[in-house]
Parts: C-alpha cells; structure tokens; sequence
C-alpha cells in the first residue's frame, strides 16, 4: 500500500525528536482509538527510548474498554502527579490539549489526533499530526507503522483494528479511503476471536435501570430525541444509551445527559446528514463549559455551579429546544 507523503515527512519529524535517554508518558482520553493508537505509538518508541509508558485521564467502565485492556493487554494507569514526574517527554493520541482539563496541564513534544481543530484553540508540538478527514487515529498510526517497516504483532493488529471499527462504527460513520486500506491490511495479522470477545462486552448489568430512566424521560424535539438520566456512575453510561437511541428509525439526531461528579454530561450522536453534532454541541453548551466533536458524534460538559441553581434536565431541554420549551413532546 503507498504511503502518502505527507506520512513520512512526520515520520522523519518523530524520529528527530527520539534518543535514548529519554522517558515518554503517551496520554488518552482512553476508548478503543485512543488505546489502539497509544499502544502503536509505544511500538515505535520501543526501541529508541528509554522508557514509555501510557497514561489516561478518564475513568474506564465501559465493558468493551475492560475487555480491550483485559485482552489485548493494554498497560494504561491513570494520569496522576505521581505518574507524570516519572516521565520528561509527551506524547498526545487521539485527543486535543483542549479536549479535557487534565491533558491542558502538560507540554506535548508529540500530538497525533484525527477530531477537528478548533480556531481559537491551535494546537502546538514539535509533531502536530491532525487529520481531521481521517476515521480514526488508528489509521494514521497504522500508516507510520508500515513506513516503518514494523508489522504489527497480533496484539497490536487486533487493538488498532478494534479502534477503527469502533470509531467508525463498522464504516457506518465518516471514513476514507486510508481507512478501509489500513483495516484491510490489519485484518490479516489480528486476532478475530478476541476482537469478537470485546465487541459482545458491550452493558454492565447493574447499567439496565438507566435503560428504563432513560426511556421513562425520553422527549421528542423535530426529528430528534433527547433523556437526562439524573447522576450516572459513568459518562460512559450516556454514551451507550446515545447510540442506542440512533437506532430508532425516523430519528437523526438525539441527546442524553447526566450528572457525573460536579459536571452535565450531554453526549449528541446524529446521522451525519441534516446536522453537524460537533458544531451544534458547540453553540448550544460552549458558552459555560467544554463542547465540541465531530460531525456525528459530540460531548459537552458543563460544571454544575455554572447552572446557578438550574435545573439541570430543563438547561439542556431549554438549550435543545432555543428555549422554546413548548416544541418538546414526551414519548
């Protein structure tokens, strides 16, 4: 498969910025891309470092997260104070210093990412890898990869693989070219029956009653549906209930929130045709906390003293709405 250009300019740049007396931290925002992508990128530096290591800065509870790290080995810890004074060197996947408090806090030497770019909020590293066309990160790593030369062991296939099935949803959601290629080409050094494994590692049991609080305050507002689901024990819990909205014919686009810590939750997942998810997150929630994503799927977070006393279910019908509240319609 030919390597575009533009690979092995960053390829060349990455290698530059390696000697062996360093100690590199790879950050993630952990989920399946970022996880497949951190683990190439250790694969990389193996050999020209003195030592890697991964670091997230989210809580993992979503089954098919465990299941990926259970499996396919993935030494990620949390990002901590501790952890970080181990290490001199960072390196970004998959994510945007902007994207999450915790990863603001530190210097990138290394920033590989496939979401948008935001104009007020410019990326800066040594290597600034962002490829907003792209599927997945994984793509993008597997193109250095066979630059390099480095066939990717079976562990490594299956990750980066599941990374981009699971971030372009089987190729339901925005891909290219570069996509389909680089999932061909790993198909035939992973793990299939471990991949299987993960992919039906889907619901926590004790994860079926925000099922049912869902549907009891599911409301309809056009051709989309939203549900606050009150306090979650995860953000990941609304991530599920999200895609599993989109399934519902006639619906193109839907929001569920939740109360996680002392933050709204709002995760927005859509067809990719009538709206752009990412942008509409934006104007509807950027004002008082974090929002952004892609043109199918997007988050917002908002701290809770930020509301000033609001009720958080009625914020988000209001803002969904434009505050005509009166356009929302209960199932």
């Amino acid at each position: 498969m030919a390597i575009p250009k533009l690979i092995d300019e960053k390829v060349q740049t990455l290698l530059s910025l390696l000697n062996k007396d360093q100690r590199w931290l790879i950050v993630i925002n952990a989920d399946p891309d970022s996880m497949g992508s951190a683990l190439a990128l250790k694969a990389i530096l193996s050999r020209k470092v003195l030592d890697i290591g991964i670091g997230h800065v989210n809580e993992i509870n979503r089954p098919d997260n465990l299941a990926m790290i259970r499996y396919l080995r993935v030494p990620t810890r949390r990002l901590i104070p501790n952890l970080i004074t181990q290490y001199d060197r960072f390196a970004l996947v998959d994510s945007q210093p902007h994207h999450h408090p915790e990863l603001e806090k530190l210097n990138y030497s290394v920033v590989i990412d496939h979401h948008p770019t935001l104009p007020d909020k410019p990326v800066s590293a040594p290597l600034t890898d962002i490829r907003p066309k792209y599927g997945a990160t994984c793509t993008m790593l597997t193109e250095y990869l066979q630059r390099l030369q480095i066939r990717p062991p079976k562990l490594l296939a299956s990750a980066l693989l599941y990374g981009i099935k699971a971030d372009t949803q089987s190729f339901q959601r925005k891909f290219i070219d570069a996509d389909i290629n680089a999932f061909k080409y790993l198909s035939k050094y992973a793990d299939h029956t471990l991949i299987q494994r993960i992919v039906r590692s889907e619901y926590h049991l004790e994860w079926m009653r925000y099922f049912s609080r869902a549907f009891y305050n599911l409301r309809r507002i056009g051709s989309g549906l939203t549900a606050h689901l009150g306090k979650v024990q995860s953000p990941d819990i609304l991530v599920v209930v999200a895609d599993f909205f989109m399934r519902v014919h006639s619906i193109s686009w839907d929001a569920v929130s939740g109360v996680f810590g002392d933050k709204l939750v709002v995760i927005f997942r859509g067809d990719g045709l009538r709206k752009d998810m990412g942008k509409f997150a934006a104007s509807h929630f950027g004002e008082l906390g974090s929002a952004g994503g892609h043109k199918g799927a997007a988050r917002a977070e908002v701290p809770m003293e930020a509301l000033d006393g609001k009720d958080p279910e009625m914020y988000v019908l209001k803002k969904l709405s434009r505050g005509k509240t009166a356009s929302v319609q209960r199932i």
